[in-house]
């Protein structure tokens, strides 16, 4: 290290650190800052009076260009499974990140992708903490119990430390820990639908590779979370393994965020490629939903397709309206607009399990394959609760990295 009393006696100013910034993410599209109406471009025609018009500005941030289809949530749940897996069978090595977030035990990845088999033998060896117990299995077959699954992740939690009475308490008072089941609920295509036929998307959508590029669905907003989780820490490997400076985390976006991506830089537009219709000049429908009273096929996806089906908007981004609605960051309250912040605005609440159902309530946004078009409009707002799993709810991650990186 330079002596600085060997220098010229002037302030230069010292860099945090010399390593690089990464490059632009995969699969991701930069949303440039900028100022846009929030709210209606159009009449209230439910009269909800749940959203005003504002003009509100963005910082840039970059976003997933499509929703997070089943083979990209699949590495997340086959990761969890691996790092359970080789924590049970000792394949562990001394310091480091943790076994599905825990600290204390580090896996040891190139013995663990060498040994990990699961066939009958090493599945047996698992035990309980992840295996059917005897009464739930089919013909006697040993298999992972996808309810044993279970991500665990610790996380400082700014907002709490940032708040002025909280000013002077302990660090450890601002560390959440969280334990999350990861596998998506498959059973939810027979659960929306009262009185329909849906067993064999409950059988395939997650499971058949016919489905991979799709969105995944059936997931909580606690699971989109955990997620967005488990993708930073695989990016801070990378990272430090390259010597490159840690960026920012992976997130869900926050309403007013999602709202100005999907206007694709058209601030009065009703949807995400501009006014008035679902269709173009030529009649051809613009995405994935539920056309007139019902004719699902007539988009040419009866229920969801291709999370890079359809044209993108301005920004690149693919079904923003359509094919699934999505999980924001943010919490749904009918008044929000009325006085959250000009600038960035956001409104969270991290909802305890104990807490009245109305206090889990998260903002969806989009509309999906089986909602009519005024749920397509780039302004509608609505809500599910954040323990929720639905057919028609997936997410896509944003991420806020230096303005240098292209």
């Amino acid at each position: 290290m330079k002596d600085l009393y060997d220098a010229d006696g002037q302030v230069h100013g010292t860099a945090p650190s010399s390593l690089r910034s990464m490059g632009a993410p995969y699969g991701m599209a930069y949303i440039p800052p900028g100022t846009f109406h929030m709210g209606p471009s159009d009449e209230d025609v439910n009269y909800n009076l749940n959203q005003r018009n504002r003009q509100v500005s963005i910082p840039g941030f970059w976003m997933d260009r499509t929703e997070i289809t089943n083979n990209k949530y699949r590495s997340f749940v086959n990761w969890v499974r691996d790092s359970m897996a080789a924590k049970e069978l000792n394949f562990v090595a001394k310091g480091g990140p943790g076994a599905a977030g825990d600290s204390n035990q580090a896996i040891d990845w190139t013995k663990a992708r060498q040994s990990l088999k699961y066939d009958s033998k090493q599945i047996e060896k698992l035990g309980d903490k992840m295996v059917l117990s005897p009464d739930q299995r089919l013909y006697g077959r040993i298999e992972i119990d996808p309810d044993k699954l279970v991500y665990r992740s610790e996380e400082f939690v700014l907002s709490e430390a940032a708040r002025r009475e909280n000013k002077g308490v302990a660090r450890t008072k601002f560390i959440a820990r969280e334990r999350v089941p990861v596998y998506p609920d498959t059973l939810v295509w027979m659960r929306d639908f009262s009185y329909a036929y849906n067993e064999p998307m409950t059988k395939r959508y997650y499971a058949h590779p016919s489905f991979g590029n799709y969105p995944v669905v059936g997931v909580t907003w606690k699971q989109a979370k955990a997620f967005c989780h488990w993708r930073t820490v695989v990016q801070d490997k990378m990272l430090n393994k390259r010597k490159l400076a840690i960026e920012s985390n992976y997130r869900l976006p926050s309403e007013a965020e999602w709202e100005y991506a999907a206007r694709g830089s058209r601030t009065n537009s009703m949807y995400p490629w501009g006014n008035y219709y679902p269709r173009n000049k030529k009649g051809c429908l613009l995405a994935n939903f539920k056309p007139g009273r019902g004719n699902y096929a007539e988009d040419g996806g009866f229920y969801t397709v291709r999370a890079d089906a359809y044209w993108p908007n301005d920004y690149g981004l693919y079904n923003m309206s359509g094919n699934v609605a999505e999980w924001t960051n943010s919490y749904y309250n009918e008044g929000s607009y009325n006085f959250f912040n000009e600038m960035s605005p956001d409104l969270r609440y991290d909802a305890k399990d104990s807490d009245p159902p109305y206090m889990k309530r998260k903002t969806i946004r989009g509309g999906s394959w089986k909602d009519i078009a005024f749920y397509l409009q780039t302004s509608t707002r609505a809500f599910e609760y954040q323990d929720s799993a639905k057919s028609y709810i997936g997410f896509r991650c944003v991420i806020d990295l230096a303005p240098r990186s292209k």
